[in-house]
C-alpha cells in the first residue's frame, strides 16, 4: 500500500494548496481503519517545505465531532508554512468548512517517545514548555467532509488548513483549572459565543495526553519544541470573509484573526 499511500497524499497535498476538493479518494486509494489513514497522512510530511512543527488534535468536543462526523478524536499534522502571527489577515478562498475554533496549544520542553505503557497527564505535563493560545480555520479536502469518514479526515490530515499561534503566555497557567476556563469569542459585531476548557475532552490537558497516547501507538515520538493544538473549546464559530475573530482566555490573554 505505501504506492498507494503516496499517490493518496500527494492528491490530498495538491488539493490542500489549490483550495479545491474531490468527493473521495480513488479506489485503491481510500484508507479502511485508522491506521492506514495515518499511513497516508505520513506522506504529506514530504510535501512539506519546513520539518513538522508539531501536531493538531480535531474532534475533542460533541460539537467538534459532529461538525465532521467522527464519534472520536483524529491526530494531524502542523506545517510552517501553514501557521501565522496573530493579527493576521488570511484568505478564505477555497475554504469551504468555514469556521474559526479558539484552542489551547501546548509547546514540548521534553521529547516523549513511544513506548509500552500509555502516558499518565502528569507525566505529560511535566513535559510541557509553554501554553500558547491559538486560534485554527480548519478545512477539507473532501466536499462532503461530514460523510468521509475518520479514516479518510486522519488522512485528510485531521482536517488542518491555517493555524493562528499567539507567543507563550505569561500567566502561570499550571496554576489554573483549565477545564473550568472560560473562552469568550467574538466574531465581529455578528454575534459572541462562550466555551469552556472541559468541551475538550473533559480537559485540555487530557486531550493533549491522548495525543501523546496516539502517537506512542503508532510509533511516532513527540518531539521537544513541537506544539499540540489540542481543539477548540468553543463550539466552531461560522464565519465568512470581512470577519475579525477575537478569542479571549482571561487572564492567559487574547488572540486574534482577520479574515479576507
Amino acid at each position: 500500500m505505501t504506492e498507494a499511500n503516496g499517490a493518496a497524499a500527494a492528491l490530498i497535498w495538491r488539493l490542500w494548496q489549490a483550495g479545491e476538493a474531490t468527493g473521495e479518494l480513488p479506489s485503491g486509494q481510500r484508507p479502511t481503519t485508522r491506521a492506514d489513514g495515518y499511513a497516508i497522512q505520513a506522506h504529506l510530511e514530504r510535501f512539506s517545505a519546513k520539518p513538522r512543527t508539531g501536531w493538531k488534535i480535531a474532534a475533542t468536543s460533541i460539537a467538534g465531532q459532529r461538525h465532521i462526523g467522527v464519534d472520536q478524536p483524529l491526530a494531524g499534522r502542523l506545517f510552517a508554512e501553514r501557521m501565522h502571527e496573530p493579527g493576521a489577515v488570511i484568505s478564505l478562498a477555497g475554504n469551504r468548512m468555514r469556521v474559526a475554533e479558539p484552542e489551547f496549544g501546548f509547546r514540548m520542553a521534553t521529547a516523549l517517545a513511544p513506548r509500552g505503557a500509555p502516558y499518565t497527564v502528569a507525566e505529560v505535563i511535566a513535559a510541557v514548555g509553554d501554553l500558547h493560545l491559538t486560534i485554527e480555520l480548519p478545512d477539507s479536502r473532501f466536499l462532503d467532509f461530514a460523510a468521509a469518514g475518520g479514516p479518510s479526515l486522519i488522512a485528510d490530515n485531521a482536517c488542518a488548513r491555517e493555524l493562528v499561534v499567539g507567543p507563550a503566555v505569561t500567566a502561570n497557567w499550571r496554576a489554573l483549572d483549565l477545564a473550568a476556563h472560560v473562552v469568550h469569542a467574538c466574531v465581529g459585531n455578528r454575534y459572541t459565543r462562550d466555551g469552556i476548557g472541559a468541551n475538550v475532552l473533559g480537559d485540555p490537558r487530557l486531550a493533549l495526553t491522548w495525543l501523546v497516547n496516539e502517537l506512542s501507538g503508532l510509533g511516532i515520538t513527540l518531539g521537544a519544541g513541537e506544539i499540540v493544538t489540542t481543539g477548540t473549546c468553543v463550539v466552531p464559530l461560522e464565519i465568512q470573509p470581512g470577519d475579525h475573530v477575537r478569542a479571549d482566555f482571561g487572564v492567559l490573554g487574547t488572540i486574534e484573526v482577520t479574515l479576507s
